[in-house]
């Protein structure tokens, strides 16, 4: 009885075993499925990101190149200030040079010819004076 018993439990192993394999064989079938569908969806993922990849590309070369002219223009529009500015100076000393300094010297002229005829005023003050009493004050008004 014990060789019926043993063949009984020999062969409920078997079976254990038979369907334990099956089961792992299940898993590995299911398992390359999932694989195949995940290469798939990655496939399918990488043909609908390249063309935004490219386009991001493209975008930012653009950038590149806007920054590139705007820094471009930035150095022409200091260049175009500082000359301006350059300028500005250089007619403001000619304008100096031209106008302010004559005028300053006609002014001069005009005040030493005041004082000449002041001056000769003061000649003819120091001249005696007819038809004035002595007891008038000349300073004295009212």
């Amino acid at each position: 009885m014990t060789s019926g018993w043993s063949n009984v439990f020999l062969g409920g192993i078997a079976a254990a075993t038979l369907i334990m394999a099956l089961i792992q064989i299940g898993a590995i079938i299911a398992a390359l499925r999932l694989a195949r569908q995940a290469q798939l969806v990655i496939t399918s993922v990488q043909q609908e990101v390249r063309p935004l990849v490219a386009k991001a590309h493209a975008i930012v070369d653009e950038a590149s190149r806007t920054v590139a002219i705007a820094s471009s223009q930035a150095q022409k529009l200091d260049r175009v200030v500082t000359d301006l500015s350059r300028r500005v100076e250089e007619t403001a000393a000619v304008v100096q040079e031209a106008i302010v300094t004559p005028a300053r010297e006609g002014i001069a002229i005009m005040a030493a010819i005041r004082a000449a005829f002041g001056s000769l005023r003061g000649f003819r003050d120091l001249r005696p004076r007819t038809g004035h009493s002595d007891d008038e004050d000349p300073l004295f008004i009212g």
